[in-house]
């Protein structure tokens, strides 16, 4: 009983931590001229950049409540594999690497999880029951943070959509390991959903600060690492679906791995009244974004309410996957 009081703490730890943090950082980023220029806005908006610093700030005090708690090897390896995502992130926040950097240093990242055995080599399906692939869950492993921090990368292209889109998914996964009885690892879960909530206070419409490589890497990769921890990758991967959507349409226009920041012909472009719509270019990547604005120009926030409709319903449809997986182990 006194582990769970104390790790109760962990989700406000996590959210306060983020929330008192980013303003002072991003009066600090903006000291050191560390701003980049807001495209969709009129002018020269410039936004304080990578928040992804308070982002692990409240990721560690979580984390760090939650070991005292726990005392188990996947907090170490979620903590250490979220460490090193940001790290990436934040070397790519400070020189553009290549298109391969971030899926080889993700794929680095999740050495913690497979070293300290942090998982548990099964994939679990609805109605099918298991599956028991330990030399293959080896390459699922490696290939769960790749994609998990990249996809939140990707779509992180307005404001507010990657802190936003991650409280919604991470809330469905933290509900979908209650479902599924695994009561430990929805505690270590939970922070995550809060910070994302705390940042999206500054990073909404209009943003004060963008989380950057560091932030977003930080924030899919825990969300992999917690999926791989928990043995719910398949959920996991249906609460992230918008998400993987837009990655799987942007390389196959693309047909190779590049760096979003070294394209050149922009997938939207903006109105004279300030609205969005899709570019006529044709060696403009495909993403979701450009597809919602298929239909004709829209406003930023709009194209984001979009996104976070589809991430609800993709987050209910998580939800009812873990009530099957419950139903028929």
């Amino acid at each position: 009983m006194e582990a769970w009081l104390l790790a109760a703490l962990a989700a406000p730890a996590a959210f306060f931590t983020v929330f008192f943090m980013t303003p002072p950082l991003i009066g600090w980023l903006r000291r050191r001229d560390l701003s980049v220029r807001d495209v969709n806005k009129p002018g020269r908006v410039m936004v304080a950049r990578p928040g992804g610093i308070s982002i692990m700030a409240g990721i560690l005090a979580a984390e760090a409540v939650l070991y005292a708690a726990f005392q188990s090897v996947e907090v170490l390896a979620i903590t250490a594999t979220t460490a090193g995502a940001f790290a990436a992130g934040l070397l790519d926040d400070r020189r553009v690497m290549s298109g391969w950097f971030k899926p080889l240093a993700l794929a680095a990242a999740s050495a913690p999880i497979i070293v300290l055995g942090a998982y548990d080599p099964h994939l679990s399906f609805p109605l099918f029951g298991s599956v028991h692939i330990p030399i293959l869950y080896l390459a699922v492993a490696a290939l769960m943070i790749p994609i998990t921090g990249n996809t939140i990368n990707s779509i992180d292209v307005l404001n507010g959509v990657s802190s936003g889109f991650m409280v919604i998914a991470g809330a469905a996964l933290t509900i979908s390991l209650v479902i599924i009885g695994n009561y430990e690892m929805a505690a270590v879960s939970m922070p995550l959903p809060l910070v994302a909530l705390a940042f999206y206070r500054y990073h909404k419409n209009p943003s004060r600060i963008f989380p950057g490589d560091s932030g977003a890497l930080a924030l899919g990769a825990m969300y992999g690492a917690i999926a791989l921890a928990g043995g719910v990758e398949i959920i996991a991967a249906v609460a992230l679906l918008p998400a993987v959507i837009n990655s799987f349409l942007f390389l196959s226009s693309m047909r190779r791995i590049v760096e979003h920041r070294q394209i050149k012909a922009r997938p939207v472009e903006t109105t004279d009244d300030f609205h969005l719509r899709a570019t006529r270019e044709k060696g403009a990547p495909v993403t979701l974004v450009r597809l919602i604005l298929a239909r004709g120009p829209m406003k930023e926030a709009e194209v984001a309410r979009s996104i976070f409709l589809l991430a609800a319903f993709s987050g209910i449809l998580a939800v009812i996957t873990a009530a099957m997986t419950a139903a028929w182990p």
